[in-house]
């Protein structure tokens, strides 16, 4: 692989070394422009918390694969964490995981003017995703969704 490689790719890779661990692979963020690039893979478990050990042990298997294979060409910063209180939504089955809680939504195609909403996230299905934002509901693709983060304290 390339410097051309995406989330998608790396997740195929990723998940059965996760999964090795006893943890789900939530999801993965990877900046792969400008000169800080940044692969940020987010592990979570069901049973207990992910703590400092968990994320220690995924990062050296991954980077250990990563080194091997040059998955990634270039330099890059490898993080491995907990999606934590504001977790990142990045799939269907997640979004649909949270309905009824508070979301921020950022686009990748403006909407009515904006890339950026503040909402409860009311209805999903297999290609939308509906947010009430004040008195307004709004029907976003979910190919539209640059990145979504749950709003702790709602």
């Amino acid at each position: 692989m390339n410097g051309s490689v995406t989330s998608q790719d790396l997740g195929e890779i990723f998940k059965p070394i996760v999964e090795s661990f006893g943890c789900e692979l939530w999801g993965i963020d990877f900046n792969n422009s400008g000169r800080s690039r940044l692969l940020r893979i987010y592990i979570d478990k069901t049973e207990r918390p992910i703590d400092v050990k968990d994320c220690e042990k995924v990062s050296r298997q991954i980077s250990g694969v990563l080194d091997v294979e040059e998955t990634i060409s270039g330099e890059y910063i490898l993080e491995v964490s907990s999606p934590g209180i504001d977790r990142p939504l990045f799939s269907i089955d997640q979004f649909k995981m949270y309905i009824g809680s508070k979301i921020f939504l950022k686009l990748r195609i403006q909407k009515e003017g904006r890339r950026k909403f503040n909402g409860v996230l009311k209805k999903v299905d297999a290609y939308d995703i509906e947010v009430e934002v004040g008195e307004l509901d709004y029907v976003f693709p979910h190919s539209n969704v640059e990145s979504a983060n749950l709003i702790s304290g709602y």
